[in-house]
């Protein structure tokens, strides 16, 4: 990889750090930033799904768009974007204000995490593209982890002092990318500037699931639906149940992001060497309900840890297996449509999984968890007969060639 494509890669890297840490930073701190508000689960629930529907709608537009008009123009309305719908969440002062400036994170943050992806497509050979998208990962990764216990910590100060330091930190690195980074897509490669922007395609999504990635799909949907009522609700589960304050949430979280990051870089890869996909895909979804129903019996700070970590462990097993066993099941030619299809479900999963968990939180907080245990516990038994019924098998490259004719 040339040295020009390096200074480039570290930029790009360093964007999405921050870019994840704003997200780390504020996710302790929304429930409690609700509560003074005098709202309930049911809005945080919300306001958690809002975000994400606006990402499922726009980051396809945005990602089309960067097609017409080149990367560089559509990384910088992301991160400014960004930027500015933190600094009106730190201002704001009503629900309708925070759900205002929500929306906004999430039409305009959308176009940096799909443009990073075609940045570096751009940029790496067939080689070295595969490594250089790890550092999306990563950077995910870096940012989830510090992000939560920076979060926890300066809310004891002030409730709105994460959401100005995650702003202050896109405006840097809003300097960087745009004095900094050159544009990676030339003009001759572009789309042609009359071309239409492509959406989201629910049509598709409707259509894969009747297809011979229906089940995986699902089960795309259903891990995100998982993971999101869990992290959707829990500060606020945490302040009503065990009275704890910010700085104990974000420490919680932080643990949570650890585990996530060593299970999917260090465990994945060796599991499913040992056991196959499916074996592990099995595993994976019954320590997510098992995780889901030991929650409930926590009554210390350090068994909360530990309990939310298991479950924590389940759900980032999932996530990379369910990616790999779609793109196995997929022709070469179709790896971006099915992959494509994989992510839109779970962003619907984490539309519905807070929108669910406020909702059945108002009427018992213990409910969340309690429905996600039974939920995951289903998957369980679905995959099993799914896997009985031959559904395991990678299929051959003929039958997988019809996946996007059905979808």
């Amino acid at each position: 990889m040339q040295q020009t494509n390096k200074k480039n890669l570290i930029i790009l890297f360093v964007t999405l750090v921050v870019m994840m840490l704003g997200f780390g930073i504020i996710i302790p701190i929304l429930p409690f930033y609700v509560e003074s508000m005098g709202a309930s689960g049911r809005d945080l629930g919300l306001l958690m799904a809002i975000f994400a529907l606006m990402q499922l709608i726009f980051a396809p537009i945005w990602g089309s768009l960067s097609d017409k008009i080149g990367r560089k123009p559509v990384l910088l309305v992301g991160i400014f974007g960004n930027g500015l719908a933190l600094l009106l969440m730190g201002l704001a002062t009503q629900m309708w204000m925070l759900f205002a400036a929500r929306a906004l994170a999430g039409i305009l943050s959308s176009a940096t995490l799909p443009t990073a992806m075609a940045y570096i497509g751009d940029s790496t050979s067939d080689k070295h593209r595969s490594g250089a998208m790890g550092t999306i990962g990563a950077a995910m990764g870096v940012g989830m982890v510090l992000g939560p216990g920076i979060g926890g910590w300066l809310a004891e100060m002030a409730l709105s002092y994460p959401f100005y330091l995650a702003a202050a930190l896109s405006g840097i690195v809003l300097f960087f990318v745009w004095f900094m980074l050159p544009e990676s897509l030339a003009v001759e490669h572009r789309t042609a500037a009359d071309g239409k922007v492509k959406g989201v395609d629910f049509g598709a999504m409707w259509r894969a699931l009747f297809g011979p990635l229906g089940f995986l799909m699902f089960m795309s949907f259903l891990v995100s639906f998982g993971m999101t009522s869990f992290e959707g609700i829990f500060g606020l589960y945490a302040l009503e149940r065990y009275g704890y304050g910010p700085s104990q949430v974000g420490m919680i979280l932080m643990v949570v992001g650890i585990t996530s990051a060593i299970v999917q870089g260090g465990f994945t890869g060796r599991l499913t060497k040992r056991w196959g996909e499916t074996r592990v895909m099995q595993g994976a979804l019954l320590v997510s309900a098992v995780g889901f129903a030991v929650m409930l019996l926590a009554k210390t700070l350090p068994m909360v840890m530990l309990t939310t970590s298991f479950f924590v462990l389940g759900n980032a097993l999932l996530r990379p297996v369910l990616a790999s066993m779609i793109s196995q099941r997929s022709t070469r030619t179709e790896q971006g449509i099915a992959l494509g299809l994989h992510n839109s479900f779970m962003s619907l999963g984490r539309i519905v999984g807070p929108t669910w968990s406020g909702f059945v939180f108002d009427v018992n907080i213990l409910f969340p968890y309690m429905s996600g245990a039974v939920v995951m516990s289903i998957g369980t038994l679905l995959t099993m007969v799914w896997a009985a019924r031959g559904g395991g098998k990678k299929p051959a490259e003929q039958e997988t060639a019809t996946i996007v004719a059905a979808e």
